[in-house]
């Protein structure tokens, strides 16, 4: 078995004793690599504005466009398949009167033990059905002595106003602030990155529920159906537009402060500001015009503070600009409209006001002034719907379950395998590799430097993945073996690095950053002598790649900017795995290119998170001809983390799309490789494409 050299050094990894390099200059290198991924960012995202609704130019090109986008929207937001409309077991729990309207405190259940707790407000004598509002919370939390009461009665004087003037408005909890708090901000600071390979969002789960809360509507005498208003605010007013984007029953839609574009959120940095329940799985790279479109050409009016910094007021003139030339096809601008007010993010009389004028002239046909304010009536007591929360909820697992998984079926044969195997590739670049660029730069190799240290040779290539991404590759083999005939390819993550570093840089210095840093052991020195004599008895050569902000590429070690740089990167249709798998796969055509290694045998090698990296990369390269995986994740719940990818895929699967190249498992749960295990013996029963293996234990150093 061979050991490469980055991963089997194990005794030689723990006696290098590794000292800090430079502070300051790591420290300005990670700046320069941030700064670059930031630029490479902005260009992502200036492209995707230039593509949104570009290829629109008469009505007919949008209401041939507008069904694909819509089913886009759907996927997007973890909701296509759409799922089954079950039995909402609406449950009314009190009613409350006030003057001359009552509010009756209800739940439902969207999907079983899904709960929506809300409000449904009416005029206590209602004599014919009736304009009907669902009004969709924002982040108000309201919670007493820990027992949270939802963000329905931080809303609920809206509610009061429509009641007492002649509407029926159903105000609905958030999954996150109702009575039954759920999650939104799974990636924003929990570090739930599997959400964008399940496919996951919250805010599909407030569309849905949004949806369903329509549906119970329908249920009621005292509403107009046909006469359906959707509005919020902050989170309120992006669940307007996703309700809106995806059902066609509201007839007038008021996003307050809901909506910006990517300029803002990615370059603009607001996105810092936003849980995830503002935004979609992104992985048709749509800027947000094409979400505001998707309303037309019913009334819509944009409404903003021109002091709010989560939603500044150019990004919102830039929907709103777009959205108004597809307005201007349907002949409709007099339904659309847009409301500057001055203020902060915040719910103002001023934002309040002109969105109840707008809602009566186009659900009421009334052009009346308003005389009376939006006030708060109600105690958060008298509106809260459970004395104990139900023991069948589902809403704080929610994450786990709102979007299927892919069921996969097992082939019986190897000509039904074959079959699969061709449709699981085109889906997998279809769903969840689609970011990679479709006409690269050319790979551009040159070597930057070449170091000899007792009897090895490290080459330091240089190659363009992306546009204006220029990543090295390190390339060591024996100085008596120039014409290698085996080309190992590792690709590594952070721990990875640390130890390609601790291994080489007594050796090669400051050609390896930090590399001059390193000092090692007696020890040390012993174990490398007798990898130096391995690797000038075979012919082999080994290529560490760090891909895209690792090792030399890294990028802030801030862990607050590293998490929103890595959302910034699914907001733009990406993600950070995806690009490496593709430095990677790029570091392997370049490798190709070099007459050296054009045509030596090739494998590829991970280790840990870089293992499914390495997997990934080497499916869609034919050259490689073995795959040694050290401790590979059984699930994309634990990387890499690709875009829907659950819902095509999950890591055995991938396993076996490499197969009838050989595959090699180091480290692992045997049991959870049972799916690989039966498609490798349809290749060969006798001699299995899979095999596992496991390392010895590292040795103690002294």
């Amino acid at each position: 078995m061979v050991r490469p050299v980055s991963l089997a050094l194990v005794a030689l990894l723990v006696a290098a004793g590794f000292c800090g390099a430079d502070d300051a200059s790591i420290h300005q290198r990670q700046k320069e690599n941030t700064d670059t991924i930031r630029e490479y960012l902005e260009r992502v995202t200036r492209q995707r504005a230039e593509n949104a609704l570009a290829e629109i130019k008469t009505l007919d090109d949008w209401k041939e466009a507008r069904p694909k986008y819509r089913q886009q929207l759907l996927e997007m937001l973890g909701l296509s398949p759409y799922p089954e409309k079950t039995d909402l077991k609406a449950t009314i729990t009190k009613t409350v009167d006030l003057d001359d309207i009552t509010v009756e405190n209800l739940h439902f259940q969207s999907l079983p033990g899904l709960y929506v707790t809300a409000n449904f407000y009416r005029p206590k004598r209602v004599t014919k059905p009736l304009p009907t509002i669902l009004y969709v919370c924002g982040h108000g939390q309201v919670k007493k002595d820990g027992v949270s009461y939802g963000n329905k009665t931080h809303y609920h004087y809206h509610g009061v106003w429509y009641a007492r003037h002649g509407y029926c408005c159903l105000t609905i909890d958030t999954i996150q602030l109702g009575e039954i708090e759920g999650v939104h901000h799974g990636t924003h600071r929990l570090g739930r990155w599997w959400w964008v390979s399940r496919g996951y969002t919250p805010a599909g789960v407030e569309a849905w529920n949004g949806v369903r809360a329509l549906d119970y509507l329908e249920t009621r005498p005292e509403v107009d159906a046909k006469k359906f208003g959707v509005t919020g605010r902050s989170g309120g007013g992006a669940y307007s537009w996703w309700i809106a984007g995806i059902d066609d029953r509201p007839q007038c839609i008021i996003p307050v402060a809901g909506i910006t574009d990517l300029e803002n959120h990615v370059i603009d940095d607001c996105i810092e500001g936003h849980c995830d329940c503002m935004f979609m799985v992104n992985n048709y790279g749509w800027d947000f015009p094409i979400l505001a479109a998707l309303v037309a050409p019913r009334p819509l009016l944009l409404s903003n503070s021109d002091k709010d910094s989560i939603f500044p007021l150019d990004g919102v003139v830039r929907v709103h600009d777009e959205v108004k030339r597809i307005y201007d096809l349907y002949s409709a601008g007099d339904k659309l409209g847009l409301l500057i007010t001055e203020g902060p993010h915040k719910d103002t009389q001023e934002l309040r006001v002109p969105g109840f004028r707008w809602m009566n002239r186009w659900l009421k046909g009334s052009n009346a002034a308003i005389t009376r304010i939006a006030d708060k009536a109600f105690t958060p007591e008298q509106l809260k719907v459970f004395k104990s929360l139900p023991a069948d909820e589902k809403v704080t697992t929610i994450d786990e379950r709102f979007v299927p998984t892919a069921k996969v079926p097992r082939p019986n044969s190897l000509s039904e395998w074959e079959s699969q195997r061709e449709d699981l590739l085109a889906k997998l670049k279809e769903r969840s590799l689609r970011g990679w660029p479709s006409d690269p730069p050319a790979l551009g190799v040159k070597t930057v430097a070449t170091k000899e240290s007792k009897g090895l040779e490290l080459q330091v290539l240089e190659y363009t993945s992306d546009e204006n991404l220029r990543l090295p590759i390190y390339v060591v083999h024996g100085t008596k073996r120039h014409e290698p005939k085996l080309l190992v390819v590792t690709a590594v993550d952070d721990e990875g690095w640390d130890k390609f570093v601790q291994t080489f840089g007594p050796l090669f210095g400051d050609a390896i950053p930090e590399g001059a840093e390193v000092k090692t052991t007696e020890k040390g020195q012993k174990d490398l002598q007798a990898e130096i004599a391995m690797m000038n008895q075979q012919p082999w050569a080994f290529a560490t790649i760090p891909p895209r902000g690792i090792g030399p590429n890294g990028w802030t070690t801030d862990k607050r900017e590293a998490t929103h740089l890595r959302r910034r990167f699914h907001l733009t249709g990406k993600t950070i795995d995806e690009g490496r798998i593709w430095d990677v796969r790029r570091a392997i055509q370049a490798l190709r290119s070099e007459e050296e290694f054009g045509k030596t045998r090739l494998w590829v090698q991970g280790e840990g998170s870089a293992a499914g990296i390495a997997l990934y990369a080497g499916l869609f390269e034919p050259d490689v001809e073995r795959f040694d995986l050290h401790r590979l994740a059984s699930s994309h719940k634990d990387g890499p983390y690709l875009m829907q990818i659950m819902e095509v895929l999950d890591v055995p699967q991938g396993v076996a799309l490499a197969f009838p190249r050989k595959v090699i498992l180091y480290d692992v749960d045997e049991s959870s490789w049972d799916w690989s295990k039966r498609v490798a013996e349809l290749h060969d029963a006798k001699r299995s494409p899979l095999q596992f293996r496991k390392m010895p234990p590292k040795a103690e150093t002294k």
